[in-house]
């Protein structure tokens, strides 16, 4: 296996599990030191919901060829992140992972309907945590690094919940900004999105396990077109070692066109493609799922005078 990002420095936040499991384990793939971030510690008071741990995740990445380095940081925290940032010194590759909602988000309620509290708690959790890292990481970004976001979905659709579009649609928009800033400084940002994901908490939601995931598309057809999140770290490792990812800049992507594009496949050797399935299966809702294209970008340029003041 080539090693392409030997000897680069990635910070993926939010490593626990899901998606930014799989992002550090397949960077770690690509020969990558990866710093594995989050609060989920052996003992901690957040295990009560979830086993996996940071050190799990990083010694997947070392087991995987790379190097894993777990370390404990509250992203709500300014002062801890800071400290992370300190020790990692330059880097490379920075990845905004946290998420933490999925025991707040109230599905088939309206704004209203819902848990206030549970709301600003998840804006605090998967909006506040990243623009707190990117501020600590980005003066430390070396040149042509990169920064990806990962949301939910390529296109500006309704989400279901006030409070989950709100956030996915957000990091969509952070990832653009970041990227007009960072231009001059040669760092591409950009967002990225895995499509249905096979993550921990889905196989169980589901009651099935990775060995037989499969009998969950009994009760939602659609899984049938899940992935592991291995599937989309190794689209973003491949974004990171690809010389041209600048012209993704600022875009939002999903795994399933980096698999076609990047040629990567996940765990079991499949190429999952999401919308696709949905093409094949529920037309009536594919034709509703309209991509982020050049159109949608050409309304997202960079302001031609500067602000007063």
């Amino acid at each position: 296996m080539t090693r392409p990002l030997e000897g680069k420095i990635a910070v993926v936040a939010g490593a626990t599990r899901g998606a930014g499991r799989g992002i550090a384990v397949a960077l770690g793939e690509a020969g990558a030191t990866v710093y594995c971030t989050g609060r989920s510690v052996a003992g901690s008071p957040g295990m009560k919901n979830r086993p996996e741990t940071i050190h799990e995740t990083a010694d997947l990445v070392t087991d995987r060829g790379g190097r894993g380095i777990a370390v404990r940081v509250d992203h709500t925290i300014p002062s801890e992140v800071a400290a992370l940032f300190e020790r990692v010194g330059p880097l490379d590759i920075l990845v905004n992972d946290i998420w933490g909602g999925d025991d707040l988000v109230e599905w088939g309620k309206k704004l209203w309907e819902t848990n206030l509290e549970d709301g600003l708690t998840l804006i605090d959790r998967a909006i506040k945590t990243h623009v707190i890292t990117s501020y600590h990481a980005l003066p430390r970004l070396r040149p042509r690094g990169l920064v990806v976001e990962i949301t939910d979905g390529d296109a500006y659709f309704y989400r279901g919940h006030f409070f989950y579009d709100l956030v996915k649609t957000t990091v969509i928009r952070m990832a653009f900004a970041l990227s007009q800033e960072l231009l001059e400084r040669g760092i591409t940002a950009l967002a990225v999105t895995p499509g249905f994901l096979r993550s921990e908490w889905m196989l169980d939601h589901f009651g099935v396990t990775e060995a037989n995931w499969r009998d969950a598309a009994q009760k939602e057809g659609s899984f049938i077109a899940s992935e592991t999140p291995l599937f989309v770290g190794r689209g973003i490792a491949a974004l990171a070692a690809d010389p041209n990812v600048a012209a993704k800049n600022g875009r939002v992507v999903a795994s399933w066109d980096l698999g076609d594009e990047y040629g990567v496949v996940d765990a079991d050797g499949t190429r999952p493609h999401f919308v696709r399935w949905l093409r094949e299966h529920m037309p009536e809702v594919a034709a509703s799922w309209k991509k982020a294209d050049d159109g949608f970008y050409a309304y997202w340029g960079k302001m031609p005078y500067a602000m007063p003041g």
